[in-house]
């Protein structure tokens, strides 16, 4: 983490702490149903107040038009504290002079939440008043919010330029998997890229063949990339109109000497529902009136093999519709090789965004891969190459 400056150069003790992290966090019926970005920022939040800093947390939480109860932080605060074990105070704004009042009143090693950034509109905009408004309550900033680092507003980015700023302890493990995952990897590199349409990851495609060895295709993806080889997917989720595009990326990844897995072989249905009648076909099989849902036996145990020589593994994306049985049979076989290669200290294997994570918790090896970040459009915004403002700012001078 040299490249970065973290809580390993920070001086805590009494100072004020404004530490920005993800409180985004799902909700049913008034309380959390998902503690998981909760849990992730714990070490940073104990960390500074043991260390005797006041914790000053700023967060957003949904899309709010200004203020609105409904996405007021309050909510969350329940959760937060009991997975903290200890109190947590709750300040009714982010700015102002009852911000100020709340801070100055709190003991160092406390702990603050303060109100819903995004109620003001000058968040988003990276306003410079704004910025020195949060400031003015704060003498350390500190990010622990990967999954928001992509997006250049005050809490974000700003206030990496009138604070000094660290990355927090989430932040730093974040940026260590994702360096050891395309930055600097051991090789060779494997990157597994699933979901359902290429229009949406043509930057990532397109960065990866020029960094991977060997690019695995799955999902409604993968059937694009199939009928621009000719073959017929039959009412499969498919971008014909990028077929060109499709033939493109394949020849990017010849003239960069990187191999294209697709499947060879799939499990299709005549509807998209669990558990319906389906069958195994051969990928130029395909019925006109059948859909791919999954990679079939022999594509799995084509990537399970290949996998056995990589050193390094960057996974997007579902093969298959895994929410439904029996097609999150890939899926699910992949995660548990890749898994047990993780255990065995013979791969690095760093997954995230969107589905991503759902399929990894379906699968029950999240707690088993090198990383799995939560984040969405943070994550993929690294994988196709992208600077993220809240992490450049955060570089060493």
């Amino acid at each position: 983490m040299s490249a970065f400056r973290t809580l390993d150069d920070a001086d805590l003790a009494g100072k004020r702490v404004l530490v920005r992290v993800d409180l985004n966090v799902p909700m049913d019926n008034g309380t959390v149903s998902d503690t998981t970005r909760i849990d992730r920022i714990l070490p940073t939040i104990r960390e500074i107040a043991d260390k005797g800093g006041k914790v000053i947390l700023l967060a957003h939480f949904g899309r709010p038009k200004g203020r609105d109860d409904k996405n007021s932080l309050r909510q969350v605060v329940p959760a937060l504290a009991h997975a903290l074990g200890r109190p947590v105070t709750f300040v009714e704004d982010c700015i102002g002079a009852d911000v100020a009042k709340a801070v100055a009143a709190a003991k160092n090693g406390e702990v603050l939440l303060l109100e819903n950034t995004r109620f003001h509109a000058g968040d988003e905009k990276n306003d410079p008043e704004f910025v020195r408004a949060l400031a003015a309550n704060g003498d350390l900033y500190v990010n622990d919010a990967f999954s928001a680092a992509h997006r250049a507003h005050a809490s974000t980015e700003g206030l990496a330029h009138v604070l000094p700023a660290y990355a927090g302890r989430t932040m730093q493990a974040e940026l260590e998997a994702l360096s050891a995952g395309l930055d600097h990897p051991a090789r060779p590199v494997m990157a597994i890229v699933g979901g359902a349409k290429v229009s949406t990851k043509l930057d990532l495609l397109g960065n990866l063949v020029k960094k991977v060895d060997v690019l695995v295709i799955g999902g409604g993806m993968a059937n694009t990339f199939l009928a621009a080889r000719g073959l017929d997917v039959g009412k499969s989720l498919c971008e014909h109109d990028l077929a060109a595009t499709a033939r493109e990326i394949e020849q990017k990844a010849k003239a960069a000497g990187c191999e294209i897995l697709l499947p060879v072989d799939a499990l299709v249905a005549r509807e998209f529902k669990a558990h319906p009648g389906h069958r195994v076909v051969p990928v130029g099989e395909v019925a006109s009136d059948e859909m791919i849902l999954d990679a079939g036996p022999l594509s799995i145990a084509e990537v399970v093999l290949r996998l056995e020589t990589m050193k390094t593994l960057v996974w997007n994306g579902p093969f298959g519709a895994f929410e439904l049985p029996p097609f999150d049979t890939a899926t699910v076989a992949v995660a548990k090789a890749v898994a047990r290669r993780v255990k065995a200290g013979e791969l690095v294997a760093v997954a995230g965004g969107g589905d991503t994570v759902s399929a990894m918790n379906h699968a029950g090896v999240a707690g088993d891969l090198t990383y799995v970040s939560t984040a969405g459009g943070a994550f993929l915004e690294w994988m196709e190459g992208k600077p993220l403002p809240g992490v450049e700012a955060l570089r060493k001078g």
